[in-house]
């Protein structure tokens, strides 16, 4: 499908009688310009009389998402007769940077015989019915286009879409209720208790599921979440009485005890489409995982290594605490925020998942001028050009492989509209992997003996638990960066770099000594660019 009318999918009827009215007077229809937050005016590609309507695209600000915008004249825009041109007013809404807008405009000398496209004139009825049933025409075929997906699909549409998982709706023959989640008072923190966690009775003669997402707060002791009966438990089978539902078909770290303190009853009403979305779509997170093995395999698929594994059935020096996994994989920097999504899409639930890898951190921070027309929102818009060009030279960069402050330079040098430019200072981190696993553990056990205050065997006994109480803090890696001037090194590497280095360019970003893959990292954000002028 063409890229520009994809959206014209979901085109207003406004939108087309505005379209077709111009067009039948011999005007402009649908020219596209590239909008660009450095500049507010815009040429027409023709001499214009006037402008019809603007549409475009905008960032719903409550969402997030991109929509379809009908902008206004003399709020948003203005038309210069003078210049032949829009030009965008300050305050106003403007189009998203970067894409295109649309313009409907008059010609001067038009050579259409029609004219009249007031309210009431035969032009505009002539005009409108015709964009009354292209409208019901792209209704329609968004509909069908919706049909079609999980999160969009409703009533029978959204029957066949779950279908291919084998699951129907449930009818009011499904029994539902409400079944408490006690805390382990022992454990703090929050806990997540997914939809579709199942649930039976002390014989598991009936089956349940929860319907709803809930999360368990820190310092809340119980939570109540609506259950209904499985497809096993249809009819009578899931009417229990109260205190019947005891068991959890997998233990959720953090939860002592489920009940339900009432009975089961028979469903009111069939099961809601929001409901069966989110029973399907348990479903489909519970094929195949909740393994390590399934991690194993979503980093894999995401083109990462995983190069260890920390949980609490490993070895000593490589055992974390009870309901926490950590997974260190070797991936390139572009690849994490995927990888860590998918992984924490594929955990088991109320099993806390850290993925960690070996990176250096740095922020650099640089001063630039620019010219002095360019707009608050252009400034903005210049520094996130740097950052895209200083990232895009990052993106290069091999495991092991230096930053190098010259490269670093010439990619701030790309950028438009950026005049004289330094960095003033660069600051790095690099991942916090804990120790060497069983050096570090012999050598934390031999300072413990030593310092007891305890001698004799009760002593070296204290002093030995202690440690392997205390393992996991000093073995496993986590997600905590520390601060290492290291390394940033001048050219040589023969020491750290000064604040003279770094201004002129000689110095580098480098990854620690030894065969492990290390990346560097870029962090840096708009407060960490200081533009001069304008």
């Amino acid at each position: 499908m063409n890229p520009d009318t994809v959206t014209l999918i979901d085109r207003p009827y406004q939108e087309i009688v505005d379209d077709i009215l111009t067009a039948m007077v011999g005007g402009v229809v649908n020219e596209p310009i590239l909008f660009d937050l450095k500049t507010d005016l815009y040429p027409l590609a023709e001499e214009a009389r006037d402008i019809r309507t603007i549409t475009g695209t905008i960032k719903n600000q409550d969402t997030g998402d991109l929509e379809s915008h009908t902008f206004q004249k003399e709020i948003d825009f203005v038309f210069s007769d003078r210049d032949n041109a829009v030009i965008w007013q300050e305050g106003g809404t403007l189009p998203l940077d970067n894409t295109k807008f649309y313009v409907d405009y008059f010609r001067k000398n038009s050579t259409s015989p029609l004219s009249d496209i007031n309210v009431g004139s035969v032009t505009r009825t002539l005009g409108e019915a015709i964009s009354r049933e292209i409208a019901t025409v792209y209704q329609q075929i968004n509909l069908a286009y919706l049909a079609g997906f999980i999160d969009t699909a409703t009533g029978k549409s959204l029957d066949l879409v779950v279908a291919i998982l084998g699951i129907t709706r449930k009818t009011k023959d499904f029994a539902i209720g409400l079944v408490t989640f006690l805390r382990d008072t022992t454990i703090e923190g929050n806990i997540t208790i997914p939809e579709g966690t199942q649930l039976s009775t002390s014989k598991g003669e009936a089956t349940f599921v929860t319907t709803q997402l809930r999360t368990l707060q820190r310092g809340q002791v119980r939570i109540d979440i609506p259950v209904q009966a499985s497809d096993a438990s249809k009819g009578q089978a899931g009417i229990v009485a109260a205190g019947a539902i005891t068991t959890l078909s997998q233990a959720i770290a953090g939860i002592a005890k489920v009940t339900n303190f009432e009975g089961t009853i028979l469903g009111a009403e069939d099961e809601t489409d929001p409901a069966l979305r989110s029973r399907a779509k348990a479903v489909l997170r519970g094929l195949g995982k909740a393994t390590l093995a399934a991690l194993a395999q979503v980093i894999f698929e995401g083109r990462a290594s995983l190069a260890e594994v920390y949980d609490p059935n490993s070895s000593i020096d490589k055992r974390s605490e009870p309901g926490k996994v950590v997974l260190l994989v070797e991936s390139e920097p572009e690849r994490f925020p995927s990888l860590r999504a998918a992984v924490e899409g594929t955990r088991a639930a109320g099993v806390e998942t850290t993925l960690v890898a070996r990176y250096v951190f740095f922020k650099p921070r640089i001063v630039a001028e620019v010219s002095s027309d360019i707009t608050p929102a252009g400034k903005v818009k210049v520094i996130n050009e740097i950052i895209a060009a200083l990232q895009t030279y990052i993106d290069t960069l091999s495991s092991n492989e230096a930053a190098l402050g010259k490269e670093l330079l010439n990619a701030i040098k790309q950028v438009k509209d950026v005049g004289n430019f330094k960095i003033v200072d660069a600051i790095a981190w690099r991942t916090e992997l804990g120790g060497n696993g069983t050096d570090t553990l012999v050598d934390a056990i031999t300072k413990a003996i030593q310092t007891s205050p305890t001698p004799g065997e009760e002593g070296t006994r204290t002093a030995i638990k202690g440690v392997l109480d205390a393992a996991s803090s000093l073995v496993v890696p986590n997600v905590k960066r520390i601060a290492d001037r290291d390394l940033v090194k001048k050219l040589d590497g023969s020491g750290r770099a000064t604040d003279a280095d770094i201004e002129a360019g000689e110095f580098q970003v480098v990854t620690p000594p030894g065969s492990d893959k290390w990346w560097v990292v870029l962090d840096i954000e708009l407060a960490d660019i200081i533009l001069k002028g304008g």
